[in-house]
């Protein structure tokens, strides 16, 4: 950290990077700087192999089978709407139907309006299905199986919710819907923060933020399986974007090159490839474990607070779960004026709506305070924290 008088309590906003994170990216632009791909000198092969690995790297990170299935883009956002313009254009028809969490990120909310205005001017009439969440933050999955029929195609979730935490694997619906109907997941939040494995989630498609997970910004993974390769359409024609031009168009030449096009962040793959070192050589699992421990005290310390509201989260699970985040409302204080004042003592933490936009009746919209930890945080900052939060509401209470 670079002030030790400041707790920086963001890390869902993004990451503090480690000094080999940093390293990799000055190497990168103080020597041997090239482009990938485009030249036979030793300088740019031995670039070119290096993102081959970063890839191959990657790929095992996430539990990926396959090299090919893993797409670099310029984050999470972009690898949603690659999602659903490589795919969802190219694939859905009149009547076909997504179910999607409108309290998700906006960035796994917004790409499939949009998609769905898009097919509406080519004629086209998708329905976009919002289900429910639990007190515990995740998925209701009784609510999403009740609404999927014989139209639904994609069904989509974040697989840990950035603002409550709550974690969502949607294996109860295994066996229960039909086996074509794909799945996405958003694992911004749970990358980097605990073992993903997208074999195991039975995902189609899955999305990583670097800057999320120890590497810079800008760079983005987007997983995606095997069997959807086939049903794209290049994300962006152009340069190295995996297509060429024939008599009769376009035609596609492979993946992952079908969904990435021009010159790649080369720094920031870099910068990811130094990040799963750093995240590997610390063991997700132990990372898992410590950020529920910081969770579960949090939560302890903060249910003695009066006027203190937890979001929907692990404060409400039955059992001890936890995964780095924490939103609260304060009676009395706006969270705006709560993150001032926490700042002013030295904590530095996320307010406002968190990139959530309210549903039709307004339930979602609330502001409030979200504590992200991560394996640099410590109990005693915890405690202190705790301690801060209860003078604030003796204070305005």
């Amino acid at each position: 950290m670079a002030d030790s008088t400041e707790v920086y309590l963001d890390s869902a906003a993004t990451t503090q990077k480690p000094l080999a994170v940093i390293e990799s990216v000055h190497r990168y632009h103080s020597s041997h700087t090239s482009n990938a791909g485009r030249g036979t000198y030793p300088w740019a092969t031995a670039l070119g192999t290096r993102l081959s690995r970063i890839r191959t790297r990657t790929a095992a990170f996430v539990g990926a089978d396959h090299p090919d299935e893993i797409v670099f883009t310029s984050g999470a956002t972009a690898a949603l709407n690659a999602v659903a313009l490589s795919w969802g254009f190219a694939e859905l028809r009149d009547g076909d139907e997504i179910l999607y969490n409108p309290g998700d990120h906006v960035s796994n909310v917004y790409p499939w309006h949009h998609l769905r205005e898009l097919l509406a001017r080519s004629g086209r009439r998708i329905t976009l299905i919002p289900y429910r969440m639990t007190a515990t933050g995740e998925a209701d999955t009784d609510d999403i199986l009740a609404k999927t029929t014989a139209r639904t195609r994609l069904v989509t979730t974040s697989h840990l919710h950035h603002v409550f935490g709550g974690r969502t694997t949607l294996e109860e619906l295994r066996g229960r819907i039909d086996p074509s109907v794909l799945l996405c997941f958003d694992c911004s939040q749970s990358g980097g923060h605990l073992p993903v494995d997208v074999t195991e989630l039975g995902a189609d498609f899955a999305i990583f933020s670097a800057h999320k997970m120890f590497g810079a910004p800008g760079t983005g993974v987007l997983y995606c399986h095997r069997r959807i390769h086939d049903r794209l359409l290049p994300f962006l024609p152009g340069g190295n974007s995996g297509v060429r031009l024939t008599e009769t168009g376009l035609t596609t030449t492979g993946m992952p090159e079908l969904m990435e096009g021009g010159t790649h962040n080369i720094p920031g793959i870099l910068a990811l490839g130094a990040a799963l070192d750093v995240l590997e050589s610390l063991d997700l699992a132990v990372i898992a474990a410590h950020d529920r421990a910081l969770t579960l005290r949090l939560i302890d310390g903060l249910r003695q607070v009066p006027g203190l509201d937890f979001l929907p989260g692990p404060a409400y699970a039955a059992c001890e779960v936890g995964y780095g985040i924490v939103s609260f409302t304060l009676t009395g204080i706006t969270s705006a004026d709560a993150g001032f004042v926490l700042s002013e003592l030295g904590f530095l933490v996320r307010t406002g709506l968190h990139c959530t936009v309210s549903d039709e009746d307004g339930t979602r919209d609330v502001d409030s305070v979200r504590v992200s930890t991560h394996i640099y945080n410590t109990a005693e900052e915890i405690d202190r924290f705790i301690r801060c939060v209860r003078t604030i509401a003796q204070e305005v209470s």
